[in-house]
């Protein structure tokens, strides 16, 4: 296993996180929510001692996951000496608070959840532009400063989960020791995206990358055409191997997180994480990455830039989030699972709800047929749930 910095504070954390939101439920799902379904709790501990084992010593959890089970779940794993050998790492589900003393209230259930007296690394969780203003107005600066003084945590963070235009002001508000950012070798320019990265490792900061697989599909659902691609390049790398390789190529990356619920991506994500080095990627192995994403890139119906400057909608549609939905479902050769978030959205927020006012078309800066493009999208969508 190889270690980099995250915090100038803290010890090396191991480059591969294990992410626990993806842990199986009894009943063999994978759904990442539900607080009445139990979770196999067995094979958890036995996929993170394993992964310990390995030298994987972040462990990455929130207030919410697994319908916020996932907590207790690590707490009764990491006692005793397995607690001295791993960094624990949690969330505060900021959206939750309604004063400024539900922040203290979280933490010290948090931390009763963990059975532990301190937290490694503590994140404002899931901040848009929206939710870190709400979270100033309660003064969440002044219980960042009573944490860190008071030991109850021993490096602070922030997920971040919206347009850049929103990042730097949350970047430059406090001063944080590392940041959480959604990075892989299609979302390049996604919400904070690379120069996000750059911006934070400028300032200092270590940075987790989420999401480098998407869930898995970067793993199991790429087109034909990139299967074929990654092979003829590097026959014994498998697609997994190739996104992963991509993150840690950044020196800039201090830890990647996966959501390991198998040994066997244990056991792969463990080995590629102790020979995949920062700036190894030869420009041959760069160039296939480039023609992966150029063979995804194709699939794309709707060149939205996801600006958001045709928002607010007057109807309530959420513009940028439609659109990419539509694309997400291109992307991949199964898009099962964006079909059913998309229909599980509020209507309201659908394409559904545009009525073709035009107020859009004047304000979109590559003069996208909005209008036009919501038929196209809900036409899609509806047709798919029949």
């Amino acid at each position: 296993m190889q270690y980099r910095i995250l915090s100038k504070h803290m010890p090396p954390v191991s480059v591969l996180g294990f992410g626990c939101m993806r842990f199986y439920r009894q009943d063999g799902s994978l759904d990442l929510m539900d607080k009445d379904k139990p979770v196999d709790e067995k094979l958890a501990h036995r996929l993170m001692d394993r992964a310990l084992d390995l030298g994987v010593n972040y462990y990455d959890t929130a207030y919410i996951y697994l319908g916020g089970m996932s907590e207790s779940i690590l707490g009764r794993n990491f006692q005793g000496a397995k607690r001295q050998k791993a960094f624990l790492a949690t969330k505060l589900p900021v959206w939750k608070a309604t004063e400024h003393k539900d922040y203290m209230v979280f933490l010290d259930e948090q931390l009763k959840r963990l059975q532990t007296d301190y937290i490694d690394y503590y994140l404002v969780h899931s901040l848009t532009g929206e939710s870190w203003q709400k979270a100033m107005e309660l003064d969440i600066l002044s219980f960042l400063d009573q944490i860190k003084a008071s030991g109850k945590v021993r490096s602070i963070g922030f997920s971040f989960h919206d347009l850049y235009r929103s990042f730097e002001p949350i970047l430059y508000a406090w001063d944080w020791d590392f940041c959480q950012l959604q990075l892989n070798y299609l979302d390049t320019e996604y919400q904070a995206g690379l120069k996000g990265m750059y911006k934070a490792h400028e300032k200092g900061m270590g940075i987790v990358s989420m999401e480098p697989l998407l869930g898995g599909k970067l793993a199991t659902k790429l087109p034909q055409k990139a299967l074929d691609t990654f092979k003829l390049a590097k026959s014994d790398w498998s697609p997994a191997e190739w996104a992963l390789r991509w993150v840690w190529n950044f020196p800039e990356i201090a830890i990647l997180l996966s959501g390991m619920n198998s040994m066997e991506q244990v056991e792969e994500n463990c080995q590629v994480a102790s020979s995949a080095q920062a700036s190894s990627l030869s420009n041959h192995e760069m160039s296939v990455i480039q023609q992966v994403r150029a063979i995804f890139d194709e699939r794309i119906q709707i060149h939205c830039a996801a600006c958001a400057y045709c928002m607010p909608c007057p109807y309530g549609v959420a513009i940028p989030l439609v659109f990419s939905l539509m694309n997400e479902a291109h992307r991949f050769d199964d898009p099962s699972s964006l079909i059913r978030y998309y229909q599980s959205l509020s209507p309201e927020i659908k394409a559904e709800n545009c009525v073709s006012c035009g107020e859009c078309l004047e304000k979109c800066p590559h003069q996208l047929n909005i209008p036009e493009l919501m038929v196209k999208v809900n036409e899609y969508f509806t047709l798919k749930n029949k």
